[in-house]
């Protein structure tokens, strides 16, 4: 697997002619590492940042009367940006299908989400399939390209990583109870505990600059659902949906939502893991030679 795109290597070549002359050891040394960081994780975000952008820059500056609603107008920015990312190589063809995958997954359970009312979209639009607003599945494949985009980025690597059909069974199982629950028994709880079990000793290895560093995997979930649970709140707050409970005035969106999107989130892993294969650490070079016959 390649870590960067043709753009992003002349990136990292000249962010490395600066950050090569910084101290690598000390406190100056771990703020390097923080701030080299916290740029990858932004990069990585690139898509759904730009989406979340626009939806709070409509909710403050879309005209009521404009000829283009702002629901179309969202759906178009998030194509025109998929495009762009593309054409620009800041995303790999591979990347893109998983991406696609994922927007198709989310959009149907948005279309059946809606119509047993668990979320609304206020507004009204041109490009929608019954209540959902096309744009909406951009949303799930901004977490499909985050995930797709942070795994090459940071060159992940996995210790103990489960058997690939188990993670498979496990995100169908997901996906099949955010439909069935509604009818029969929620068994989400079986869920959370069977995630537990597949990656309860998995351990993420991750390179930010001069080091690898590591975490247990299920906290890396764990941080990645809060993260989109906040983003969840920004966009409830700018009413590019809203819960019924919001539907007089904004309330924060419960802490039970979290758990929701930790699992989807998992289904997404889990595409992305089909398109990059969890792959061992590589082993230092005294290693491999010790690993050698003689």
């Amino acid at each position: 697997m390649r870590r960067f795109t043709s753009l992003e290597a002349r990136i990292d070549a000249a962010a490395h002619r600066v950050l090569d002359t910084l101290p690598a050891r000390g406190v100056s040394g771990a703020l390097v590492e923080f701030v080299v960081f916290g740029l990858k994780q932004a990069w990585a975000c690139l898509f759904g940042g730009a989406l979340l952008a626009l939806i709070i820059a409509t909710h403050y500056l879309w005209p009521r009367d404009a000829a283009l609603a702002r629901y179309d107008f969202l759906f178009l920015a998030a194509l025109g940006i998929q495009v762009a990312m593309l054409a620009g190589r800041l995303e790999t063809l591979s990347e893109a299908k998983v991406i696609l995958i994922f927007h198709v997954v989310g959009t149907a359970m948005e279309f059946f989400k809606t119509s047993v009312g668990s979320w609304i979209y206020p507004e009204a639009s041109v490009f929608h399939i019954g209540a959902v607003p096309l744009f909406s599945g951009f949303m799930y494949a901004a977490v499909g390209s985050y995930l797709a985009r942070v795994s090459r980025i940071f060159d992940m690597r996995y210790t103990r990583y489960p058997p690939l059909w188990t993670t498979v069974l496990l995100a169908a199982a997901i996906y099949v109870n955010f439909f069935a629950h509604h009818f029969t028994v929620d068994i989400r709880y079986g869920l959370f505990a069977a995630t537990a079990l597949l990656y309860l000793r998995t351990t993420v290895h991750y390179r930010v600059f001069r080091f690898r560093h590591r975490m247990p995997l299920l906290l890396g979930f764990l941080l990645v659902a809060l993260f989109i649970w906040f983003a969840e709140n920004i966009g409830t707050w700018s009413r590019a949906w809203i819960y019924p409970s919001q539907a007089q005035s904004w309330t924060p969106v419960s802490l039970s939502k979290l758990g929701a999107w930790y699992l989807l989130m998992i289904i997404s892993f889990v595409l992305v893991s089909l398109v990059h294969r969890p792959r061992q650490p590589e082993l230092p070079a005294a290693s491999v030679a010790e690993a050698k016959p003689a």
